[in-house]
């Protein structure tokens, strides 16, 4: 390839997919495009251990000599404003040019935003970036009141840590319950225990009508029954939106993220998409879904470094996902859309329970807390196609079950 890769995104999925492209001994140039000026880190930690600590750095997903050794052309402080299909070239800004042979569309996703009378006041804010993360510390420390917009896993990361540091912290979720779209019912309702027992307030089936201010900074958050809650710190997490303008502008084929096939490219084969903005129909659930994981975003790079030398693997990752909110690591595998019966093991009284999923006799989701091991069996026990009878979940001999019948198993000829 005369011109070579360029990936449009440098975060989990983009420079993975710069890393599989040489693993996968691709010798043509290799640019990495990323908006921030910070060398490429680790997002999850931003809204837990990064908030506790006033000298914690972001945690680099590679040394800077990786991109140099690798001879991966790393452009910081980069945005691309227009992909050129005729001309296999992307204009950028500074009315720069690149061109290509095959892009990587690893843009990711943004904070969803709400139309609220007062969002433009100091001190409400998101979490995307590191740069957020920094803004958030920052104003939490000066501020003793924090109001939570959203009760999904990053709202509730924060939330739990946040009160874990002193602030008084209420959440304001407008569904019925927590995690409505995230976790089972029993799940939420465990971590709603947890987290009031830990003194957060919660507030579901409520949304906000207006935020007020005092000398250009929020003061307080105003519900819909009138409630005013006082909130020095207003922090929205109300879900995300894929960044799919850009290939959209261009023509590609969009719809709820990049549409892309089981090889990740988009309906321009040059062009693929992976991560948060690509959105495929899933082998095991047979759903159109676009996941929010570092999972599905590394799995997904390191296939489409094999799609763009030459190979047509599809994609087959099982998803997981995890979470940490106070004291509960929350671990999912699997996809749990259209589950019809739910066994529960383990104690919630102990902190430490799974949820497993079925539909029809099918396992098709594992959702625990605090029960590591579960989540790691059934990462195994859901790639393998094995569904355990429901009444034998609460044994002991599960790992011992799911061996045998891996030894069952017709062996593929060779």
């Amino acid at each position: 390839m005369k011109n070579g890769a360029v990936i449009v995104g440098a975060g989990h999925a983009g420079v993975q997919a710069a890393a599989s492209l040489r693993e996968e001994g691709f010798n043509g140039s290799v640019t990495l495009i990323g908006d921030e000026n910070e060398l490429p880190y680790h997002k999850p930690p931003l809204s837990k251990a990064f908030m506790k600590d006033a000298d914690a750095k972001p945690q680099m997903l590679r040394a800077e000599a990786f991109y140099t050794n690798g001879h991966i052309d790393l452009m910081l402080g980069s945005s691309v404003e227009q992909i050129d299909l005729s001309g296999r070239r992307l204009d950028l800004s500074g009315d720069r040019h690149i061109a290509f042979d095959r892009v990587i569309l690893a843009t990711g996703s943004r904070p969803r935003t709400l139309a609220l009378p007062g969002s433009d006041l100091a001190g409400v804010l998101s979490l995307r970036s590191v740069a957020d993360a920094r803004a958030i510390r920052e104003a939490s420390a000066g501020c003793e009141d924090v109001v939570v917009l959203g009760g999904g896993f990053i709202g509730l990361e924060i939330a739990a840590t946040l009160a874990l540091g002193g602030r008084s912290v209420v959440v304001v979720e407008a569904q019925d319950r927590l995690l409505a779209r995230a976790a089972a019912p029993v799940i939420a309702a465990h971590v709603r225990s947890r987290l009031e027992a830990s003194g957060v307030r919660l507030l579901t089936n409520t949304t906000i009508e207006r935020l007020e201010g005092q000398s250009g900074h929020v003061v307080a958050a105003v519900t819909s029954s009138g409630e005013r809650l006082p909130a020095g710190l207003v922090l929205i997490g109300v879900g995300v939106v894929p960044n799919s303008e850009l290939a959209e502008a261009a023509g590609i084929a969009v719809a709820n993220g990049i549409r892309v096939d089981p090889q990740m490219r988009s309906s321009q084969p040059e062009i693929l998409a992976i991560g948060d903005n690509a959105n495929y129909r899933h082998w095991l659930s047979g759903a159109d879904v676009r996941l929010e994981s570092v999972q599905n975003a590394t799995d997904q790079a390191r296939l489409a470094a094999r799609t763009i030398t030459g190979q047509e693997d599809a994609y087959r990752s099982v998803p997981w996902f995890w979470s940490d909110i106070g004291d509960m690591k929350l671990q999912m595998v699997g996809l749990a859309a259209g589950v019809d019966r739910s066994v529960v093991v383990g104690e919630a009284a102990e902190n430490r329970f799974s949820v497993f999923h079925y539909l029809g006799d099918r396992l098709i989701c594992i959702e625990s807390v605090n029960r590591p091991a579960d989540h790691m069996l059934g990462r195994k026990m859901l790639a393998a196609g094995f569904s355990p009878n429901p009444a034998t979940l609460a044994s002991d001999d599960l790992k011992a079950q799911f061996a045998a019948w891996q030894q069952l198993q017709p062996v593929e000829p060779a």
